[in-house]
């Protein structure tokens, strides 16, 4: 399936229906989807804390929510969220993640939009590190490749942290933007 497939038909869905959880009851989520629904599904407060590399002064980095369900008969996860910020701006986005079986790893399709940016795009390839979940993939910024990672940390019932780092070089990641979840 071409990656263009995959994005028309993802995105597809999450159009379609963003309001409706479609998940059949006849077919149970395959145990990698099942982890990572009891882990992130549900409706979360996030705040950001670093941009750009830079902490950001209490109160002013983005504050938004995210609402996460398993859906498509539990092949996927979809991640909707909103935050605005007096650093930052406004952002939105949709994530869908699910389980590449032939591959042995999670496949990611991220879209967001900014008041002057929009786009979606397949992200990297993601696997548990023991409690760690962890997305690897490339940024492209004029035309030189970054490697970047996302990583959830800190992941309990009721939070979670999201770090996502960029190479700096000699293989050192630096934290590019930190954001805090919490269960509402």
């Amino acid at each position: 399936m071409t990656s263009s497939l995959i994005c028309r038909l993802l995105c597809g869905v999450a159009v379609v229906s963003p309001a409706t959880p479609v998940q059949s009851t006849d077919s149970p989520p395959t145990p990698e989807m099942a982890r990572l629904a009891k882990v992130f599904t549900g409706d979360w407060n996030t705040v950001e804390i670093v941009q750009h590399g830079k902490p950001v002064p209490d109160g002013s980095g983005r504050h938004g929510t995210v609402h996460v369900r398993l859906t498509g008969g539990g092949t996927a996860l979809v991640s909707e969220g909103h935050s605005v910020g007096t650093v930052g701006g406004e952002l939105q986005w949709l994530i869908t993640i699910w389980w590449d079986s032939g591959a042995k790893c999670y496949r990611f399709l991220t879209c967001f939009r900014t008041p002057t940016d929009a786009g979606c795009e397949l992200r990297g390839t993601a696997h548990w590190a023991g409690d760690t979940f962890v997305n690897d993939y490339e940024e492209v910024t004029n035309g030189k490749r970054t490697k970047a990672q996302d990583l959830w940390t800190d992941i309990t019932p009721n939070s979670h942290t999201l770090t996502e780092s960029r190479g700096i070089g000699n293989g050192v990641m630096k934290p590019y933007v930190i954001s805090h979840s919490t269960r509402q």
